[in-house]
């Protein structure tokens, strides 16, 4: 856990009062705040899942993306389409 509170309940309407532009906000800050270049990171959300796309440059960047946004939506509601530059 990093710190930011999980979002639970994905599968109900408004993830107890949470936007998807909330719930994509709070996964943007927590990857800005991380120690690896995000800001080839686009994150979106599509139904209960939010995506990662774009660039990384390190090899261990794409899992360590992943830890930080299911730190923030929950495990298992991340899906990444990461690649290494």
């Amino acid at each position: 856990m990093l710190g930011f509170p999980a979002f639970t309940g994905h599968g109900e309407p408004g993830r107890q009062g949470h936007s998807d532009a909330a719930t994509r906000a709070s996964v943007e800050s927590a990857l800005q705040a991380a120690d690896f270049e995000a800001g080839e990171i686009t994150v979106s959300i599509s139904g209960s899942y939010v995506i990662l796309e774009g660039f990384v440059r390190r090899r261990g960047d794409v899992e360590r993306a992943i830890e930080i946004a299911e730190g923030v939506v929950g495990r298992g509601y991340v899906r990444a389409r990461l690649l290494r530059r």
